[in-house]
């Protein structure tokens, strides 16, 4: 079932493109027509495109890994960090760190220096420094949180990374690239599908087409999130049942014991009440004096 339909993409606006002077010759089978100096985008090509990268992102998010979604443009920031959080993804919707990707440890390591700050704030260091050291330590805990408070989670390498915009996230791309990491992109007519794994065309520049993909994403991401979810779930009660059935059937033996030495115990006292009065009722006791008797005629 497709997740979206032509006249959904039309009232948003996907298929208005860029200028036809600004047009990048690669995007030319996304391109429908040309209308007004503008070219328009093919929306049956662009919702079939959707459906395919709405699929490997949820066949991602459902093997528990991360996706990384990179938007810094005006248009796209508020929109992105407000759904992309509602999944629990990390998102760079700031300023793209450069060096991000291919040099993650020190990332990481800022990453780190951010958490150490809010320990040194807990565990009373902030009260024996002056103020202007507070000072300091705190604006740069609110720089590392304003570039890098998104991707605090991230602790390995994405597994996916879904950008906005390739002209202007070009850096981001590139290092994606370089470590084949799949790029999932909205791409418009000014931007080489090429350079992307699952290409989008759509309006990149409208808050309306933008919203509506990201929608279309998330909910995907979900849907995987879910499953893996309920997946777990089946899997730890599928594991709960061999021990129910062992500690059952541990507890039938244990019954099974008991009736055992009730029989035995039922059984003796019948032999013991069966002798007659004048006989002695256990057998041992006369053996046990004789021992004692014959023990001193050795020595």
């Amino acid at each position: 079932m497709p997740r979206t339909n032509f006249n959904e993409l039309l009232d948003a606006g996907v298929h208005f493109g860029h200028l036809k002077r600004k047009w990048n010759p690669a995007m030319a089978p996304y391109i429908f027509m040309e209308r007004n100096g503008i070219h328009i985008i093919d929306l049956q090509k662009t919702a079939v495109k959707i459906d395919e990268a709405a699929a490997a992102l949820k066949q991602i998010a459902k093997s528990g890994r991360k996706i990384l979604f990179v938007a810094t443009k005006k248009q796209a920031k508020d929109i992105v960090a407000e759904k992309v959080k509602q999944i629990n993804m990390p998102f760079v919707t700031e300023r793209w760190p450069g060096g991000m990707l291919t040099n993650f440890p020190t990332i990481r390591k800022a990453v780190k220096k951010m958490t150490s700050i809010d320990k040194m704030a807990t565990d009373g260091t902030f009260e024996n420094m002056s103020k202007r050291e507070r000072l300091q330590i705190t604006r740069q805990r609110a720089k590392l949180e304003k570039n890098l408070g998104s991707i605090a989670d991230l602790t390995r390498l994405p597994a996916a990374m879904f950008v906005i915009d390739i002209s202007k996230e070009y850096i981001s791309v590139r290092e994606a690239n370089r470590l084949n990491i799949p790029v999932f992109a909205i791409v418009d007519t000014n931007s080489n599908p090429n350079l992307v794994d699952f290409p989008i065309p759509a309006n990149d520049d409208a808050s309306k087409s933008i919203s509506l993909i990201i929608d279309i994403v998330c909910g995907a991401i979900q849907e995987g999130l879910s499953e893996r979810k309920t997946e777990k779930e089946k899997e730890g009660g599928d594991k709960d049942q061999p021990k129910a059935r062992k500690a059952k059937g541990k507890e039938d033996d244990y019954d099974d014991e008991e009736e055992d030495e009730e029989e035995g115990d039922e059984g003796v006292a019948t032999k013991k009440y069966s002798v007659d009065d004048d006989e002695e009722v256990d057998d041992k006791i006369p053996a046990k004096k004789t021992a004692a008797k014959k023990a001193p005629a050795k020595k």
